[in-house]
């Protein structure tokens, strides 16, 4: 495993961290907790040091699953986990936004007894919340960390400006994004961003939330009561949907064909060394359902992609369907925030 600086926190990340969003087991269908415990186990001991949890995981279950997980090797892991997403009461729309400082203090109280802990070594927002100012948030987790119970704070799913508007008040230590092949919004102004005031940065979503794995097909079917990908959009993207979702299989095939497979390692090992070949990217966040998951992701850790294999990875993902160049995170995630970017047509 390779590790990197983590921003200016001063710690050092593994360059694959492990994402607890699937062990809700609501949105990426059903999973076992105890093949989650042991996929956790699997991937401490490949030497990832970065687990990645929220409360609105699973209304907590994730976080329940990371600290039945982390018993006994609390202090081997950098422990992230999130605020400010609360479930809508029965008949409501949600998740709901509360970034309000007496919402910070409630959560970070309830994911330390979940995660069976004293102290969390990064508290991130979840995502912005237009209804509570930036400093009014910032005073918050300045207050979490003074308290001993966080070492470190920052945000998830913020742009740059707001970023920006952020540090005026106190400094963020992390960024959390998605990243991935299909999707690059990052690139234009977030990550400058980063690099420029030394904040760490956690990717997410490093395997195209499943499409870079290779497995789908065009039977491939989601379902919504149980699969977020069955809305079709991804994080205001609609790559899942309908035609989109026939496209973007037959650019995956390109992929695992014309560079994959003249590696010889599976797809999901050369969207990961993608990802992590930003330099803004501190630790790319991986999710997996068993050890034998675990096992196949971690080795694109250890992939290093040539010019010529970036180049051919660029004129293919030319044909991508449902991006959009819109980056706006105070709308709904699972809604589209922009119009779709033509796919050019296979060369």
């Amino acid at each position: 495993m390779r590790y990197r600086p983590f921003g200016r926190t001063g710690l050092s990340v593994s360059v694959v961290g492990f994402g607890c969003w699937p062990m809700a087991g609501d949105r990426y269908g059903a999973i076992e907790d105890d093949e989650a415990v042991k996929a956790i186990h699997r991937a401490l001991d490949r030497g990832v040091n970065c687990v990645d949890t929220a409360p609105a995981y699973g209304a907590g279950h994730s976080e329940e699953v990371v600290g039945r997980a982390l018993d006994g090797r609390r202090k081997d892991v950098i422990l992230v986990t999130k605020c400010g997403v609360n479930a809508p009461p029965p008949g409501q729309p949600g998740p709901l936004r509360d970034s309000s400082p007496a919402n910070v203090q409630r959560e970070i109280a309830a994911s330390l007894r979940r995660l069976r802990t004293d102290w969390v070594d990064v508290l991130l927002v979840h995502w912005p919340d237009a209804a509570t100012p930036f400093a009014v948030t910032m005073r918050a987790l300045e207050d979490v960390v003074t308290s001993g119970r966080v070492r470190f704070v920052g945000v998830s799913n913020f742009t740059g400006a707001m970023m920006s508007a952020c540090m005026s008040t106190r400094r963020v230590d992390v960024s959390q994004v998605g990243y991935h092949m299909l999707d690059r919004r990052q690139e234009v102004e977030t990550f400058p961003h980063c690099l420029d005031q030394g904040i760490g940065v956690m990717g997410y979503g490093s395997l195209g939330h499943g499409l870079l794995t290779g497995a789908f097909t065009a039977a491939t079917a989601f379902d919504p009561a149980r699969d977020w990908r069955g809305n079709g959009i991804a994080f205001g993207q609609p790559i899942f949907r309908g035609d989109n979702f026939t496209t973007n299989l037959a650019v995956i095939e390109r992929l695992r064909r014309e560079v994959a497979e003249p590696r010889g390692v599976p797809l999901s090992q050369i969207a990961l060394a993608w990802v992590l070949g930003h330099p803004a990217i501190s630790t790319a966040l991986v999710g997996a359902r068993t050890p034998a998951e675990v096992d196949a992701n971690d080795a694109g850790a250890e992939l290093d992609l040539s010019p010529a294999e970036r180049a051919t990875i660029d004129a293919i993902l030319a044909g991508v369907a449902g991006r959009v160049r819109e980056f706006t995170p105070l709308r709904p995630a699972m809604e589209v925030w922009g119009e779709e970017i033509p796919a050019a047509r296979p060369a």
